[in-house]
């Protein structure tokens, strides 16, 4: 789903393109070169292409790969002790992501324990109002 200020740009870009202002932009018509190392200097480009082909990734790649795949877990199992246990491992790599990667408070990935607090309570209350 857009935010309004993407709708506003996806809508100029739109208009841009029925007036055919994209169309005389250099590399027209040819093929994107979407694996371009431009943005790598020159003296790094060589020992990044050996990483890459290595599948040597990023710890932060590596720790997101381990949440994910601990997400994945966590859904697919019944309630037990077993799936605290991965919950608090969960938050543990969230937690390490976070002080990982050095920006704003408001971009860090939220943990996940919030969500099955308010389900708790909320059988509780269930259960006490049924009594």
């Amino acid at each position: 789903m857009l935010t309004g200020f993407e709708k506003i740009i996806e809508k100029r870009i739109q208009q841009a393109q029925k007036k055919g202002i994209f169309d005389h932009l250099p590399g027209y018509g040819s093929p994107v070169e979407l694996d371009s190392e431009r943005h790598i200097s020159e003296d790094l480009r060589m020992a990044y292409k050996i990483l890459k082909n290595a599948d040597c990734v990023p710890p932060e790649i590596e720790l997101k790969k381990k949440i994910i795949l601990t997400e994945e877990l966590l859904a697919g199992m019944k309630e037990t002790a077993e799936k605290y246990h991965l919950l608090k491992k969960l938050n543990f790599l969230i937690m390490k992501l976070n002080s990982m990667q050095n920006r704003s408070i408001v971009f860090e990935v939220p943990q996940q324990y919030t969500h099955n607090l308010v389900e708790r309570f909320a059988s509780e209350n269930s259960k006490n109002n049924t009594s």
